[in-house]
């Protein structure tokens, strides 16, 4: 089970954390598209039962990264974990999503925000490219 775990709350001295996970994406006209994202995130709240789980897209769509943000800062989270949905380092991941942050840092000085690296490169994305290629033929 994953560190974020569960919506599991943890001491940190006399103060009780609540972590939130936030999968932000490109965003896109199409709302299928869209509605990927909200499966991904379907299928972490499954696997972390109870966890604040919130989506946001960059462009195209709704929710922004900074409404997501709050939405989590209303839901009780003191912690949240952005993360990307995005194969490789680009400008939202670079630069964009660095700034929302720190925008929303200055707008909730007590809630904190980390950002976890994009998807990258794993072993196991590669069993994924196969099985669709094979499906492919």
């Amino acid at each position: 089970m994953s560190d974020l775990g569960a919506h599991r709350s943890r001491r940190r001295g006399a103060l009780l954390v609540s972590r939130a996970i936030l999968l932000v994406d490109h965003g896109s006209q199409l709302p299928d598209a869209n509605h990927l994202l909200d499966r991904i995130a379907d299928a972490v709240r499954a696997r972390l039962a109870g966890a604040i789980v919130e989506v946001a897209h960059m462009e195209l769509a709704e929710p922004s990264l900074a409404a997501a943000l709050e939405r989590c800062a209303a839901r009780g989270a003191s912690e949240v974990v952005v993360c990307p949905y995005f194969l490789s380092p680009g400008r939202h991941t670079s630069r964009d999503i660095p700034q929302l942050v720190a925008q929303a840092r200055t707008a909730h000085p007590a809630l904190t925000v980390r950002v976890a690296a994009p998807l990258g490169f794993d072993e196991r994305l590669v069993d994924v490219l196969l099985a669709r290629a094979d499906a492919a033929v």
